[in-house]
């Protein structure tokens, strides 16, 4: 039998985030790869959306608690936790954008970055 191949760091943080989300119900989760395209700041972006501010806080809260649980990564910066309109968690590789649903229409990052790999995050497959 073939023995499985070992996750990358990248692999482990983008699932530690994904299941953070989940467990808070985000919205409408994706992953945006950028690993294929030439010059892209990071290998992805993780962007949800919660149905009000109580919503986003606890899912950014959720993510930098788990992340760093599972992984032991602090965020290398994070901002928008003022309004909780749009909430950035920057983790280099990988950047976590949590939205209030309206924020996250207007600003639309998935259609402006449509050249990436536009993956789903599945709650029927959260571990």
């Amino acid at each position: 039998m073939p023995r499985k191949k070992a996750k990358t760091p990248v692999e482990l943080l983008s699932e530690a985030v994904a299941e953070a989300l989940l467990d808070k119900k985000a919205k409408d989760p994706v992953l945006l790869d950028f690993r294929k395209l030439d010059s892209s700041l990071c290998d992805s972006f993780i962007i949800c959306h919660g149905t009000s501010r109580t919503q986003v806080e606890a899912l950014a809260d959720g993510v930098i608690r788990d992340v760093k649980k599972k992984t032991g990564l602090n965020p290398y910066h994070r901002e928008g936790f003022e309004n909780a309109e749009w909430i950035l968690i920057d983790y280099a590789d990988i950047i976590v954008h949590i939205f209030q649903e309206s924020k996250r229409n207007f600003y639309n990052l998935e259609q402006l970055w449509a050249d990436a790999e536009i993956v789903k995050i599945d709650p029927t497959q959260k571990k």
